[in-house]
């Protein structure tokens, strides 16, 4: 169960940077920009609370492994997009 700590940690912190980093993003952004960067916030934490949830409960019948190195994956891949995302905005 030590994993499961450990990478809810690390998602936690991963999503607190990414969220640190848009905040910062506000200071120097356009009035008209404040939309998309509200609804990138809760993007972030929205994907934040889903992973973490379904660390919690993993798929029934699906080797734990398996599902888990699917769940890094899926992660990388859209936490990799929103900070596309976030990079795109200055």
């Amino acid at each position: 169960m030590t994993n499961k700590k450990i990478l809810k940690k690390s998602i936690t912190k991963i999503c607190e940077a990414m969220f640190t980093e848009c905040v910062a993003t506000t200071i120097s952004a356009k009035q008209s920009s404040y939309d998309n960067i509200e609804a990138l916030l809760f993007s972030i934490v929205r994907m934040q609370d889903d992973y973490i949830s379904r660390i919690s409960h993993p798929e029934p019948g699906m080797p734990a492994k398996k599902y888990f190195k699917i769940l890094r994956e899926n992660f990388a891949a859209q936490a990799s997009e929103l900070i596309d995302q976030i990079n795109n905005m200055y």
